[in-house]
């Protein structure tokens, strides 16, 4: 799987300690979504966001580490700019990373994720 890091995965280190198998492909940008640093790092609306892509088979080792199942962060999937496939795209609830973000719209904070990426053509470019 290819994911869109911005945060402490982009390091070897971090990287290295958490998953078995991985790979860093390239530099990417994320563009309708800007990086927000709260106790950990994350993502809100519109801007755009400096990042890599990582490739992994590893993904429950990265669900883990995010804090899928505790609800810190969920994995969404953003379309690459060039329209081949998805790139998966971690971001953290700001309520759970204590961070100053306001996701528009209602429901889950993954519904209201889903919604503004597929709303507001939330794309990874890569160089």
């Amino acid at each position: 799987m290819d994911v869109f890091v911005y945060g402490t995965l982009t390091e070897h280190t971090t990287a290295n300690a958490v998953l078995d198998e991985y790979e860093y492909r390239r530099p990417a940008e994320l563009v309708g979504l800007h990086r927000i640093d709260g106790r950990y790092p994350t993502l809100a609306p519109g801007g755009t966001t400096a990042g890599r892509i990582l490739a992994t088979p590893d993904v429950a080792e990265l669900d883990e580490y995010e804090g899928v199942d505790r609800g810190l962060y969920c994995r969404q999937p953003i379309p690459r700019a060039d329209g081949s496939d998805t790139v998966a795209c971690y971001v953290g609830d700001p309520k759970a990373v204590s961070a100053p973000v306001d996701w528009p719209g209602d429901g889950s904070f993954q519904r209201r994720v889903e919604r503004y990426c597929s709303q507001n053509d939330v794309v990874v470019r890569t160089a």
